[in-house]
């Protein structure tokens, strides 16, 4: 067992997806709780809801991808901007979908929207690695020219 653990610590990728894997869950858990804390202690409805979920999970997610998953490092603040918007262009890509799909879910499909909210995050997760994974965080290529 402990060899067998060994192996996947040393694999960086296996370690990224199972980190991504991890915070993922846990920004999850940021939207809903975010999610029903809006909708059950506030009485907003689905939308507005959605919407204070999406901010906290953003947010969220941005920190604990930047810092533990992809291992991000700026090397200047304006980087860390870039980076930044980067990240909200994507997440506001992903929100179009998270809304357009809980609206066809609820209101076509008339699921309910604790239903509709995890068949949406199941999708959302896997779209937000792959905008991380290929977009934001991409890792540094350092040019190296006339090397002899």
């Amino acid at each position: 067992m402990k060899g067998y653990i060994q192996k996947i610590i040393k694999n960086e990728r296996l370690v990224e997806i199972i980190l991504y894997i991890f915070f993922g869950g846990l920004t999850t858990v940021v939207n809903f709780v975010a999610y029903f804390i809006a909708r059950d202690l506030f009485h907003f409805n689905f939308v507005i809801s959605n919407t204070i979920s999406w901010i906290s999970a953003v947010l969220f997610a941005f920190i604990t991808n930047k810092i533990w998953v992809f291992k991000s490092k700026s090397e200047s603040f304006f980087e860390l901007i870039i980076e930044f918007g980067k990240f909200i262009f994507y997440r506001l890509l992903s929100f179009g979908i998270d809304m357009g799909s809980m609206f066809i879910f609820i209101k076509v499909f008339h699921l309910s929207d604790f239903i509709a909210k995890l068949l949406t995050q199941i999708f959302i997760v896997v779209s937000n690695y792959l905008f991380s994974k290929l977009f934001i965080f991409k890792s540094k290529k350092v040019k190296v020219d006339n090397i002899k």
